[in-house]
């Protein structure tokens, strides 16, 4: 069975910098090939292209994940009936919430204590919305065809869903008209699995080329109001970093997109063209984000070093394989180009011996370094990737260039 699969494999080298910390403020790291790696995680680069698509795409094709889904469907409902009040809005909100995604929505404990006033006496706390006891991904659409729902119910919410019609509609509006970003992605709701939604995009955890130590900075502010006599620093602290050449990989299966899509937001479109949109979307907000760990401290805003982009019609191939065997820093040369002849020589290598050939590849590249990435497919700039890989997974789709 022939499939449309899309790989992108991105070379980036980043300056000192801190894109992705763990728990003690460290850039996270991995051992691959035997030595200790620079790494980025997928959520954190899942997180910088969803960030991405805010430029990208309309908001009413983007969801929103939070546990203060009762307050964003309230405001919906109150923009429908503007005579309701917020109490009244949060509890319709919640009643068709919670049949649409099998969840309970609670009051979070802390809100729910009494505030005191400036005398120390207490005093009643402000009603607040109930919410999610996990992030709840809902589209816009979602969140509409809920509100309306609950609108319709207004007199007798409990009794309205209580039937079994009405309940399986609001199942069917959280289950249906996906977000771009929840089609790509993915769903997961705990209480309500029949709703999951399988993510059409992987990511990979990003890893350097080569082996990195981490290093510390050590700073001091200075308070500027000391005089002269007042020496020393106001505050001082260390930050950790390293640099690194990365090799990034995702693949897009556009066949399980197109099926999380549906028809999209215009019922008469062509159906290929919200897929094309997603597409499209994904390949430039993942090639051109960056987490924003410690960026103020570090303004590491560079573009990738290249871009090979692959349409495939069997399974997805990483070539990560290629930086097994860490690249070695020579005397006036850095990574990237060792890591360029290296993603060359592994992509003919691995395409030739397991027939893994592609229908079409692209390459993006910037600076002699990238060279021998040229040979690898059609050169192209970063505009022409997006619309020729959006062309081609539209004329796959049998739909209208």
């Amino acid at each position: 069975m022939s499939r449309t699969i899309v790989d992108i494999h991105v070379l980036q080298t980043v300056p000192p910098s801190n894109l992705n910390r763990d728990d003690t403020g460290t850039p996270k790291t991995a051992v691959y090939g035997g030595v200790r790696r620079s790494r980025v995680s997928s959520q954190a680069w899942k997180r910088a292209t969803r960030t991405a698509f805010k430029d990208l795409l309309d908001p009413d094709e983007l969801g929103v994940r939070t546990k203060k889904v009762a307050q964003l469907v309230g405001d919906t409902i109150r923009q429908l009936s503007p005579e309701m009040t917020d109490e009244e809005s949060w509890e319709l909100a919640k009643a068709v919430v919670e049949a649409g995604t099998g969840s309970k929505l609670v009051v979070p404990e802390r809100k729910t204590k009494k505030d005191k006033d400036s005398d120390g006496q207490a005093e009643e706390a402000q009603p607040q919305a109930p919410e999610s006891k996990y992030l709840m991904f809902l589209s816009a659409q979602q969140r509409h065809g809920l509100a309306e729902l609950a609108v319709e119910g207004r007199s007798d919410i409990t009794g309205f869903l209580r039937t079994k019609e009405n309940k399986e509609r609001a199942r069917q509006i959280a289950d249906t008209r996906h977000s771009v970003d929840i089609a790509l992605f993915g769903r997961m709701v705990a209480d309500g699995a029949d709703i999951n939604v399988d993510a059409a995009a992987q990511v990979a955890h990003a890893l350097s080329v080569h082996a990195v130590e981490n290093e510390s900075d050590y700073y001091t502010a200075v308070d500027d109001e000391n005089t002269e006599e007042e020496t020393g620093a106001g505050m001082i602290g260390t930050v950790e970093f390293n640099s690194a050449t990365l090799y990034r990989y995702a693949a897009l299966d556009v066949d399980r997109l197109a099926d999380n899509l549906g028809q999209g937001l215009d019922d008469n479109a062509d159906p290929a063209t919200p897929v094309r949109r997603a597409v499209e979307a994904f390949v430039r907000g993942f090639v051109s984000s960056l987490p924003t760990g410690k960026i103020n401290t570090f303004a590491h805003h560079t573009p990738p070093d290249a871009i090979v982009v692959k349409l495939r019609q069997s399974r997805p191939v990483s070539f990560a394989g290629a930086f097994e065997e860490p690249t070695m820093a020579e005397s006036g040369s850095g990574h990237v180009r060792q890591a360029s002849e290296r993603l060359a020589e592994q992509i003919a290598d691995v395409e030739e011996a397991f027939g893994e050939q592609a229908v079409a590849t692209w390459v993006v590249r910037a600076g002699r370094n990238t060279a021998k990435l040229a040979t690898v497919g059609t050169p192209v700039t970063l505009d022409e990737l997006v619309q020729g890989v959006g062309a081609a997974v539209t004329e796959r789709l049998g739909g209208t260039r």
